[in-house]
């Protein structure tokens, strides 16, 4: 366990904040002055550690701010009440939802990096190398924090070195613009490359920023920048502040992609990581399924750019356990039928589903080797490759990153502490539908997460290793950068996107799709369709197809699931429209949060965002 995961808690009782401009200060309790905290090792690094507490928890799917997979169009968790992200997905929020509100927080943490910053020189029991490095951390933190904002809000209003500056009141000001957002933001980020050490040596401090780690959070910056919805997106062009400043770029900049993908290369070229492989297995599925699921289960491996520890995975696990087959199990973590579409086929290397017609059929690439109908007797699933079943043939033939993640109806529980037992998610099924309680909807659980070498049935829910960054998010990353900066790069991003595949099993891109070759818009579909699946369920998609300018086309219309109100295993494999209700809406005020009101009432000369 990181020692940050010990400490972290300990000053949190220390640190109140109230109301209105209140949260740009902090009052510290039991008669500890800032002299005194910043006076000894142990409550300095502890200050530290509860600013590591205000980082976003990707790895919460349902209750923190983080939670972006349901209100994705990768995920179609199982809850139809007391959850937010609904009214994220029907649209009906706005500047009073609380859900999902991150400013005061987000500040908050701003304001205690700064603090920490301006009076961590006082410590005598530090030396100043150490110092030096904490402060870079916080400057970090402080930066990545500015970035969510920018990514959830747009441009914001940036501090800088402001400590709790009373001369400065909310009321006053407005939004710095897109540009002066990022150049702090980027600028920070040298400040800290330049000063973080490049490994942590101790592994109890792993966790902590490393150069690495913030050259993968300038790649993801620098990403976004360059994407259409910061870059020239023409929408917002009307956008203005108070000094009469353009919020937003009135232009499209090329050139942004060049910097996306100088700074992906060069933390590639730190030569310090590499893609996670499984050495226990000789079978190639089963290394290629191993080696995907590694990722998370060997801690601290050679991927984890920056990572997260999460000593108890029992919050995760148990809502991707079967409700009612298992001991304990909810069925929440669904993933969309859209995402499980998308797993390529292992012998072709193609993505079978181009996609959907007026009714929600997919329309299926002939090329692929992909069929939507029928069954295949007597197959044994490539990593649970114990007992036969009786698959459907959308099941059979993919790549090795879907037996990895999706557990689908009919096959075998994977978890086998009190026996083989086949899944069924069809009404009368073994986990079967029902029209109330925890049960599964979409006709698939996420299993990516789960190690089937802890019996849950005993209690045994496991722990792992979060990747905040990881580096096939940087090869892609880069991938995308060289297909769309003005100097084009066709061979490193397919070289890029194929060290992704190859870990999968896959063919090259090019072999499986010789039309690619010099075709940049097919090359573009074709990372954007990699990156779903291979980043599924770690926080990307909703950020991605905002980013992109498609979540207009892709996060709507009807929830489209198998039919499990069905009373057969057979029929339960039909596509269907009415099992999950409501429909999908995402329209162009969506692509921000709208600045909470809240907030609104304090900052009277703040500029809402678009549309709201």
């Amino acid at each position: 366990m990181s020692k940050f995961s010990i400490i972290s808690g300990i000053l949190l009782c220390l640190f109140v904040t109230t109301s209105c401009s209140d949260y740009l200060s902090v009052e510290l309790q039991n008669a500890l002055t800032l002299e005194e905290t910043f006076n000894k090792r142990a409550t300095t690094e502890a200050y530290l550690a509860q600013i590591y507490g205000f980082l976003p928890d990707d790895s919460d799917m349902v209750g923190g701010e983080s939670s972006v997979v349901p209100r994705s169009d990768e995920g179609m968790f199982s809850w139809l009440s007391g959850v937010s992200w609904l009214n994220m997905n029907n649209g009906s929020w706005g500047p009073t939802t609380g859900s999902y509100a991150t400013w005061e927080s987000s500040y908050t943490g701003i304001n205690q990096a700064t603090i920490f910053m301006n009076n961590v020189d006082r410590n005598v029991e530090i030396g100043p190398a150490e110092k030096e490095v904490m402060k870079a951390e916080a400057r970090f933190i402080r930066a990545f924090l500015y970035f969510n904002l920018l990514r959830k809000y747009g441009p914001v209003y940036i501090w800088g070195d402001k400590d709790s500056d009373i001369s400065i009141r909310p009321e006053t000001i407005d939004r710095h613009t897109v540009a002066e957002n990022f150049d702090f933001i980027l600028s920070e980020f040298d400040k800290c490359i330049a000063a973080l050490p490049a490994t942590i040596a101790e592994e109890a401090w792993a966790g902590r920023a490393t150069k690495g780690a913030v050259l993968a959070a300038k790649t993801r910056a620098t990403l976004y920048a360059a994407r259409p919805l910061f870059n020239g997106a023409e929408y917002l062009r009307g956008m203005v502040n108070k000094e009469g400043k353009n919020i937003f770029p009135q232009n499209t900049d090329p050139a942004k992609w060049e910097l996306a993908a100088q700074t992906a290369k060069q933390l590639i070229d730190m030569n310090q990581y590499a893609l996670y492989v499984d050495n226990t297995e000789t079978d190639p599925m089963r290394k290629a399924i191993k080696s995907y699921q590694g990722i998370f289960f060997k801690f601290w491996n050679s991927e984890v750019i920056w990572g997260r520890w999460l000593g108890g995975a029992f919050g995760w696990v148990v809502r991707a356990n079967p409700p009612r087959a298992v001991k304990e199990g909810y069925g929440g973590y669904s993933p969309s039928l859209k995402l499980v579409d998308t797993y390529p086929m292992a012998e072709s290397g193609r993505y079978p589903v181009t996609g959907y017609d007026g009714n929600g059929y997919p329309i299926i690439d002939p090329k692929s080797g992909y069929r939507e109908e029928g069954f295949t007797p007597n197959y044994i699933h490539p990593m649970d490759n114990w007992a036969p079943i009786r698959a459907h043939n959308s099941t059979v033939g993919r790549d090795a990153r879907f037996y990895a993640s999706i557990l689908a109806n009919g096959f075998n529980w994977y978890n086998r502490g009190s026996g083989d037992k086949v899944i069924t998610f069809y009404t009368g099924g073994t986990s079967g539908y029902q029209a109330s309680g925890d049960c599964v909807k979409a006709g698939y659980l996420f299993r990516r997460m789960n190690d089937p070498s802890n019996n849950t049935e005993n209690g045994q829910w496991g722990q792992f290793c979060w990747p905040m960054f990881r580096l096939a998010e940087i090869y892609l990353s880069y991938a995308e950068a060289c297909n769309e900066k003005p100097q084009r790069n066709e061979a490193d991003a397919l070289a890029y996107i194929n060290k992704v595949r190859g870990r999968s099993g896959l063919n090259k891109l090019e072999t499986a799709y010789p039309e690619v070759i010099g075709n940049q818009a097919l090359l573009r579909e074709l990372i954007r369709k990699e990156r779903m699946v291979e980043m599924a369920f770690e926080s990307h998609r909703y950020h991605d197809a905002r980013m992109w300018m498609i979540a207009e086309k892709e996060f709507v219309g009807p929830n489209y699931t198998r039919n499990l109100v069905a009373t057969n295993y057979d029929d339960s494999w039909k596509r269907s429209s009415t099992l999950f209700p409501g429909t999908r809406v995402f329209e162009k005020k969506h692509y921000f949060f709208p600045i909470n009101q809240e907030q609104l009432n304090e900052m009277k000369n703040f500029t809402q965002n678009y549309g709201w």
